[in-house]
């Protein structure tokens, strides 16, 4: 198992965790031949293992990632009756790690994995480029449709890989709650910025 240590995420979820930040640190070594800039950046555990399999398709990292995370689940005495992706920002990535991990998570916890329950039907900006909180959830106002025979009562364990503002998580549990009728939603993500931008 990784080391963690997990974060409380406020939000309209019932209890909600990052399970680490991503980065501990990031320095400026300088300008690469082109004028990029180059930085020198140090992961948690669990924000390196992401980071391999997020961006280096290095698929051996998911079952750690997940036994940890079910670990966490299991250590705060949830009992979701439902787990649930929250639905790739970017649809065409080859290796879509939020469904996967969700997948595994479900079962370890011997879980329903809810992978069609809840769909993104509206594109939105990337929003890592949008600062304002404000505007992010103006974004993603109506982005998510819901499958209401399968959330209707139930406890739902949301997960993400990376919590940056909470604009798409406030937005995914909202309309899982309003739209779905789920009983409760918690939120669990690998890994949290050090700010909220």
């Amino acid at each position: 198992m990784l080391k963690t240590k997990p974060l409380p995420l406020d939000g309209p979820w019932a209890d909600g965790f990052a399970l680490d930040v991503h980065t501990t640190s990031s320095q400026y070594i300088g300008d690469d031949a082109y004028g990029h800039p180059q930085f020198e950046t140090v992961r948690s555990p669990v924000g390196e293992a992401l980071y391999q399999l997020k961006y280096r398709a290095d698929k051996s990292v998911a079952a750690e990632l997940c036994q940890t995370a079910a670990e966490f689940v299991k250590s705060k005495h949830w009992k979701p009756t439902l787990v649930v992706p929250v639905p790739p920002s970017r649809p065409g990535r080859h290796l879509q790690p939020v469904p996967l991990l969700a997948k595994g998570i479900a079962k370890l916890l011997d879980c329903p994995y809810g992978d069609k329950c809840l769909l993104k039907v509206k594109d939105t900006p990337e929003l890592k480029s949008v600062y304002d909180y404000t505007e992010r959830l103006e974004q993603l106002k109506g982005a998510y449709a819901v499958e209401t025979d399968t959330t209707r009562d139930q406890d739902v364990l949301l997960v993400d890989d990376l919590y940056r503002s909470g604009a798409t998580l406030e937005a995914a549990t909202n309309a899982l709650l309003r739209k779905g009728k789920a009983t409760r939603v918690r939120a669990l993500t690998f890994t949290r910025t050090r700010s909220n931008r």
